[in-house]
């Protein structure tokens, strides 16, 4: 098994060589006034200076001095699932999230492997009391053309079967297919906790997910200049179903988009949330850290292992 201290995948870091572009971490913020989960985490993926990552007891060290003390880490492949079960199991400032990435879908269909990788996610969903999650998981129609929708389709309804069947919250990848997903959902039937990873509509597809019983996780997009439809949608999002995460190593923050994404730049969303809610930072905080212990089904450690 991986050793979770080792993350051994990055997010090719060669074609940053030479860029113009500040790859540096950012500072940290001012701590949270109240504790936060960030709700959805690839620890595993290196996305720093020259290809390096955060190691695991850096990473929560740094998260919990600003208030964000707990983590749920997402594996997007048969890789990064091994590798975020060995990380939960060794840290109890984590819980993982198992699931074959929507993009990964087509590559193993077409190598005849589909069904002996989701068999493998039902098994590591299943034994392991740390997997709180199966995602991310949905459609994404952006970076696969139309030849690998099917895939996609029947991995997205195979994961929403292995939710269901192993009481685990589903996490929703949703890319350029917002009524794709829903279409999928009303015909397998959504499992009783789910969660919109990095929402990215508008305030009436919030209300359609809304309406059918989801949390709305938003992330570092939220702050971005062009992202008026997102905090509208944020704004009509009841405070019992908002959700915060970072997706790190991607999506910073403003005002440090385009470096390294990681848990401890929560608060940089957190205070736009509540700038454009309208309300109290530390109200707000407190909401989102329930509604995240009620979407991934209860409490876990505060600390780091």
């Amino acid at each position: 098994m991986t050793d979770p201290d080792r993350p051994t995948r990055s997010r090719a870091a060669a074609t940053e060589q030479g860029s113009r572009r500040d790859r540096s971490r950012p500072p940290a913020p001012e701590p949270l006034p109240h504790p936060v989960v960030d709700n959805h985490c690839h620890l595993d993926i290196a996305d720093g200076p020259d290809g390096a990552w955060v190691e695991v007891d850096a990473a929560l060290a740094a998260s919990a001095a600003v208030n964000v003390p707990r983590i749920v880490q997402i594996g997007c492949d048969l890789e990064g699932a091994r590798w975020a079960v060995a990380a939960a199991e060794r840290y109890d400032a984590l819980v993982a999230g198992v699931a074959l990435h929507p993009n990964e879908a087509p590559r193993l269909a077409a190598a005849g492997r589909l069904d002996e990788a989701l068999d493998e996610i039902e098994r590591l969903a299943g034994a392991h009391a740390d997997v709180r999650a199966v995602g991310e998981t949905g459609l994404d129609f952006l970076r696969t053309g139309p030849e690998g929708v099917d895939a996609q389709r029947e991995s997205f309804a195979r994961h929403i079967a292995i939710a269901k069947r192993l009481d685990k919250t589903l996490v929703i990848h949703d890319r350029d297919a917002h009524a794709a997903v829903l279409d999928v959902l009303d015909a397998e039937g959504a499992p009783d906790r789910w969660v919109m990873h990095c929402f990215s509509g508008d305030a009436a597809f919030a209300r359609a997910c809304l309406d059918r019983g989801a949390h709305l996780s938003f992330a570092g997009t939220v702050t971005f200049k062009n992202a008026e439809p997102l905090r509208e949608a944020l704004a009509v999002t009841p405070q019992d179903r908002v959700l915060v995460e970072t997706d790190a190593p991607y999506l910073t923050p403003v005002p440090y988009r385009g470096r390294p994404n990681a848990s401890y730049l929560v608060p940089l969303t957190m205070r736009v949330m509540a700038e454009v809610r309208g309300e109290d930072l530390g109200e707000l905080c407190a909401a989102v850290d329930a509604s995240t212990e009620r979407a991934f089904g209860g409490s876990w450690g505060r600390t780091s292992g």
